[in-house]
């Protein structure tokens, strides 16, 4: 499906050791620990880049797995082989110094829709687990709004 960029001194630490990449074992477990539906997904490792590899339910599940393994500390690059149904192309944003999901939405939606920072929060949980609690070089899936 594609090969998508993080940076790799920004996210969440798992297991030992500095900004190193993780082992593809405790990638699996963290995906897992979201509780998305990733129970089928196969995870590796090659140097600095995850390689996730499965079928998923949905496009939902498809986005999260993959800003779930990105948003890792020591990894740099998502390789994505998996496949949902009516899948295309995710929509995905690096939260930058200054951002809040206020400026994310008016940025992606159009002016006068900051409002609509609840769509996106919604659709970065369980990952994310407040509207307040970003940072930067963190990478956010922005859904279509209905």
């Amino acid at each position: 499906m594609g090969i998508f960029d993080f940076i790799k001194s920004a996210g969440k630490a798992i297991g030992i050791g500095g900004d190193d990449a993780p082992k593809a074992d405790d990638l699996k477990k963290e995906l897992d620990s979201y509780n998305l539906g990733t129970e089928n997904v196969k995870v590796e490792v090659d140097g600095d880049k995850a390689i996730v590899t499965g079928d998923v339910a949905d496009q939902s599940i498809l986005e999260k797995a993959i800003i779930a393994v990105g948003n890792t500390l020591g990894v740099s690059k998502v390789e994505s082989n998996l496949t949902a149904p009516s899948q295309k192309d995710p929509v995905f944003y690096t939260v930058k110094k200054g951002d809040n999901l206020w400026k994310i939405s008016e940025r992606h939606y159009g002016k006068g829709k900051g409002s609509k920072y609840n769509v996106i929060f919604e659709a970065n949980k369980p990952m994310l687990s407040h509207p307040d609690k970003i940072y930067p070089g963190q990478v956010l899936r922005i859904p279509e709004l209905d």
